[in-house]
């Protein structure tokens, strides 16, 4: 988010340090300073943070709370006015849930022109250009205190009985809207749009982008104006879908509360009727579920417990009136009410987390760990890494492959990947994708012929226990090294044999094994283009070294040869030899086409027919 210096000056009275010391207290205590360019400063707000920081208001708050310097204004804590109930706009949730407040107002007789020049540098001064005055109005306000607000012209909208209707409802099969930039988009039933609840048509996508066909222009007088709190999850979602991220849908995915909404309008309202004019005849709140308050309790000695500090008292409490939060102290028992925007405070470590950043991690004494009686014993581990060294020694490579699976005795909460709900079972599936993967590049990196050779050491759980278990592909020779713990059999390429690891055999193994080291090479770029792989075979008089073929194709192939050429079949025949090499075409930059392929082959065809060498 970029931060106008000169706004967030406005809300204190003494003059704020210098950009540089800036930096230092949001790095210290709260944001990732990402860049700074003249009179801005460039934040990382994380989602931890996004529902209340991501506007000058709640970056201020945060530097107020940081340098314990109080803010001389907060429009967050001021009066809402009472909005006397009016018949000349209605509100329709169709979903709670998807919408959690709408509040419509509806300002007669503005004058839509260009905005103030206070207005435009505001704006202009965090990136944002200047449209007209009502829309700037929006933008401005959303800047500096989090909330998205939109304007409709409301001789666009339907009338009846002298009333405007909005209709915040899911979109339905077959509906289209052409966006204020012209975009034209298919809607979806899973879209959350605003429409007009007299003539039907889809006035915006709710959270995201208004629609062209109630856009405010030089010709408007009467507006509609939105102030809504709409689910994180659906406005996410729909502008995924859509391809559209706006201002205002990064801050609804964020989950700002439902009570800035009525800031929003409060604010708005003065900006448009004060800088356009026109009157305000009519606000309807829609609010089916107001937020409650919630309270966090934490104790000194848990704070301190996790922080490994030894914070007092009075230091603890200091920090939550700091940041504005309601304090109960009861002994050394801290019971938090935290202000309705501060939605990412819900349990004591959450209080725990304010407590160490606003004092200062740097605060944290160091503390040396305590000394070890004994050594710990690490057979265990080295009789795992002895089996390793085993397999590596035998041409193995070891693998590495997640724990979830698509099915499992056991079910996660909240998985990462959807499609892998549970924790694995076995590790055979995820070995055997993975010997198929091999296989395919096995060019790049074996003799022709030669089969990928993989194994793995890793957990599988069931409802009962949690087991260490090998898997391997590939043929083992030698297996008495490991005391019988793998199977005294040949297995085929591509079939996976999988053991349990008994923690009694791991520490057999590795009683007073010594783990082989091993000396890296040099590293060298590899290409994460797609491969083609080439043969050749040439009959050569006999005496012929095999330089005589291989320089042609080194030569011809360039920086297109990523392996070899590889030779792996020689016969003698009428006092000539035949030499056979393989060889893979691979470029760093691009994937390569069997046609450049098949001229650097013609190119080393020619080049040996000239030397009379032939082909077959």
């Amino acid at each position: 988010m970029k931060v106008s210096l000169a706004w967030l000056q406005k809300y204190f009275a003494d003059r704020l340090p210098a950009p540089e010391a800036l930096e230092d207290a949001f790095t210290f205590h709260a944001f990732e300073v990402e860049e700074r360019e003249g009179g801005c400063i460039d934040l990382k707000v994380l989602p931890d943070r996004a529902g209340y920081a991501l506007c000058h208001r709640g970056i201020a708050k945060e530097l107020s709370a940081i340098l314990d310097v109080p803010m001389k204004m907060d429009p967050l804590r001021g009066l809402i006015p009472t909005w006397p109930s009016s018949h000349l706009i209605s509100v329709e949730v169709e979903d709670p849930q998807k919408c959690r407040r709408y509040v419509g107002a509806v300002v007669r007789g503005v004058k839509v022109g260009p905005s103030p020049d206070w207005l435009r540098e505001a704006l202009g001064a965090v990136g944002q250009r200047s449209i007209n005055n009502i829309v700037d109005a929006t933008n401005y306000v959303m800047q500096n205190i989090g909330q998205p607000l939109h304007a409709f012209d409301a001789s666009k909208l339907g009338n009846k009985d002298g009333a405007y209707k909005i209709a915040v409802r899911s979109a339905r099969d077959g509906e289209r809207m052409t966006t204020l930039t012209g975009d034209e988009l298919a809607l979806f039933p899973e879209a959350l749009v605003i429409a007009d609840g007299v003539s039907g048509s889809v006035l915006g996508i709710a959270g995201v982008k208004g629609g062209i066909i109630a856009e405010v222009t030089n010709e408007t007088t009467d507006l509609v104006v939105e102030a809504a709190n709409f689910n994180g999850s659906v406005v996410r979602r729909g502008a995924q879908r859509l391809k559209i991220v706006t201002d205002s849908s990064l801050r609804f995915q964020n989950e700002p509360s439902a009570e800035i909404a009525a800031y929003g309008m409060r604010d708005v309202l003065d900006l448009i009727t004060n800088i356009a004019g026109g009157e305000v005849e009519g606000v309807v709140d829609v609010y089916p579920i107001p937020v409650a308050a919630v309270s966090v309790v934490a104790s000194l000695e848990k704070i301190n417990g996790i922080l490994g500090t030894v914070f007092s008292h009075s230091q603890v409490a200091g920090v939550f009136a700091r940041l504005g939060f309601g304090v109960k102290i009861i002994g050394d028992t801290f019971t938090i009410t935290p202000p309705f925007e501060r939605t990412d405070i819900r349990i004591p470590e959450d209080l725990v987390e304010e407590v160490g950043r606003i004092i200062g991690y740097d605060a944290v004494e160091p503390l040396l760990l305590p000394e070890m009686s004994e050594n710990p014993d690490q057979a265990h581990f080295r009789g795992a890494q002895r089996i390793k060294d085993f397999f590596v020694a035998q041409g193995f490579t070891e693998i590495s492959t997640q724990s979830f699976a698509k099915n499992g005795d056991i079910a996660l909460a909240n998985p990462l990947d959807k499609t892998k709900p549970a924790l694995r079972t076995s590790l055979a599936k995820n070995m055997e994708a993975a010997y198929t993967r091999a296989i395919q590049y096995a060019p790049l990196v074996l003799a022709p012929g030669q089969k990928p050779k993989l194994f793995e050491i890793g957990n599988v759980f069931t409802k009962d226990d949690e087991r260490l278990v090998l898997a391997y592909v590939g043929e083992v020779a030698g297996a008495d090294e490991l005391n019988g713990i793998l199977a005294q059999n040949t297995v085929g390429a591509g079939d996976v044999i999988e053991i349990p690891l008994h923690s009694a055999d791991l520490v057999s193994l590795g009683k007073d094994y010594i783990p082989l080291r091993c000396e890296l090479g040099a590293y060298h770029p590899f290409s994460s283009y797609p491969f083609i792989a080439r043969d050749i075979a040439v009959w050569v008089p006999e005496g012929t070294a095999q330089s005589a073929v291989t320089n042609i194709i080194v030569a011809e192939g360039g920086d297109l040869i990523a392996q070899g050429p590889t030779l792996f079949d020689e016969c003698k025949k009428d006092g000539k030899i035949s030499y056979a090499f393989r060889f893979v075409f691979q470029a760093m930059d691009r994937t390569l086409t069997d046609p450049e392929a098949n001229a650097v082959m013609e190119r080393i065809y020619a080049k040996l027919g000239a030397l009379g060498f032939t082909v077959r």
